[in-house]
């Protein structure tokens, strides 16, 4: 699996250097340097593959996911590499630093990441500040998901009142929102998936959906993001509720808890969630019972694992609508998108036969 010229230079530069400072290294460039000539360093055409899902058009069917750029400062730069949808956050209501560093560590040898981040991030106003000033990625045709969550000091009972705020503020903003009920670095969040808990969150969300729709004329789709560290009957739990509450998709999957695949290797036993090539299998298996409980037709945007266009395919396989990465961009960077976005063209074509 080649990388594209300037990535193959970089990368061992920012691989020698801490990974949340590298991050961070990346992220300022790409702000400072976006819808300037020296976008050229890392743009790529995007590859033309329609397909609508919840309302919307998107331009292909890869999507970078949320984590990768909190804050929203990079919308622009980042769309540049050919994504067909980008989905920043997850912000919180108020600023927060996130857990005390180093908070997050990379497994080379499984093209893996460790993170215990937080949700940290400037808050939702200096969010929404940046998405306002992004204007090329969206011009172009692009479809913007913004990701929401709960500050770390709203106690868990109080959950839903932070994303109250949050669906306020992002609505007139955002092609689609995504919930973030499912990071396992924010203290009892995954509580949230659990039947009562998503019913109440979702049915108060919703309330508040009609008013904002109302108000700005039109829906905006919303997508709950769930574990990979679910059994079958707790999927089909959130599936039910996802169709009870009128929910236009899921996201699958978030990071795992556990650690198969990496046993042994350094920053491991790191606590935190785990991404990359070893969440392939378990977001696939999601997926597909997600499919199965939610019928043919259910937007799933398949998250996990894709380091490959044949990755990407296999989340087509196991029934994904539309497919995310973010780790996979770190290991393999801009060359990716294309790829990626390319099997699953391919894939289409191949299916219309």
């Amino acid at each position: 699996m080649a990388l594209a010229p300037p990535y193959a230079l970089a990368r061992p530069f920012l691989f020698g250097l801490d990974a949340e400072h590298a991050h961070e290294l990346t992220l300022g460039a790409l702000a400072r340097l976006q819808n300037t000539p020296a976008q050229c360093l890392w743009a790529q055409p995007r590859v033309d593959d329609p397909i609508g899902v919840a309302g919307l058009h998107f331009a292909n069917r890869i999507g970078l996911a949320a984590g990768m750029d909190k804050n929203g400062r990079c919308i622009d730069g980042l769309g540049a590499m050919g994504f067909g949808f980008i989905e920043v956050g997850t912000v919180t209501p108020r600023p927060q630093p996130g857990n005390p560093k180093p908070r997050l560590f990379r497994l080379p040898p499984a093209q893996a990441l460790v993170n215990r981040m937080g949700f940290n991030n400037e808050g939702l106003a200096a969010c929404l500040a940046h998405v306002a000033r992004a204007h090329s990625f969206r011009a172009g045709g692009g479809i913007l998901g913004l990701n929401i969550g709960k500050n770390a000091a709203t106690p868990i009972e109080q959950a839903a009142d932070d994303y109250l705020i949050g669906l306020e503020g992002v609505y007139p903003h955002a092609d689609y929102v995504a919930l973030n009920i499912s990071s396992p670095n924010t203290t009892n969040l995954r509580a949230l998936q659990g039947d009562a808990a998503l019913d109440a969150l979702l049915a108060a969300l919703g309330a508040r959906r009609a008013e904002l729709a109302q108000r700005h004329g039109r829906v905006v789709p919303v997508f709950v993001k769930i574990a990979p560290d679910l059994d079958d009957a707790q999927i089909d739990l959130i599936a039910a509720t996802l169709r009870r509450h009128g929910i236009e998709g899921v996201i699958a999957t978030n990071t795992t808890v556990a650690r198969d695949g990496v046993a042994g290797l350094a920053h491991a036993g790191e606590s935190g969630g785990l991404s990359g090539r070893p969440l392939a299998e378990p977001s696939n298996r999601v997926i597909r019972r997600l499919r199965a409980a939610l019928g043919t037709a259910y937007p799933i945007i398949g998250a996990g694992g894709v380091a490959s266009g044949a990755d990407a395919r296999a989340k087509l396989d196991a029934g994904a609508t539309l497919v995310q990465f973010y780790t996979g961009l770190v290991y393999r960077g801009p060359a990716l998108v294309r790829e990626a976005a390319l099997a699953l063209r391919d894939a289409r074509r191949a299916q219309a036969v």
